[in-house]
């Protein structure tokens, strides 16, 4: 059997994420739909940005658990974008393309 390659090769995950993950190292793929499957069982997508109605599609709710993750995040994109979510309180929101960040960020 080949060796997984990629998006599907396990890497080793950080705490506060390994902890709310329930495992040390999981493919990139995983990590993510649990993620979302998470946010989705506790209906944690809304389009109001901290609260306040706008047309911005969908965003993420940070909660108890997911404030944990999300604070470990501070990345610059390859094109140079900041995604700083270290000062994130409970009960603000982030857009769902920043996701990418938040696994980034919290894996080794």
């Amino acid at each position: 059997m080949a060796e997984a390659k990629g998006l599907n090769k396990p890497v080793k995950l950080k705490a506060d994420l390994a902890a709310f993950l329930g495992d040390s190292s999981l493919p990139r793929t995983e990590i993510t739909k649990k993620l979302w499957d998470y946010i989705k069982a506790n209906k944690l997508q809304t389009r109001t940005i901290n609260g306040k109605p706008e047309n911005a599609g969908k965003n993420i709710v940070a909660d108890a658990k997911l404030i944990k993750i999300f604070n470990n995040t501070c990345t610059t994109s390859k094109t140079g974008k900041l995604t700083d979510l270290r000062n994130l309180k409970e009960g603000q929101t982030i857009d769902m393309m920043q996701m990418a960040s938040v696994v980034s960020a919290n894996i080794e």
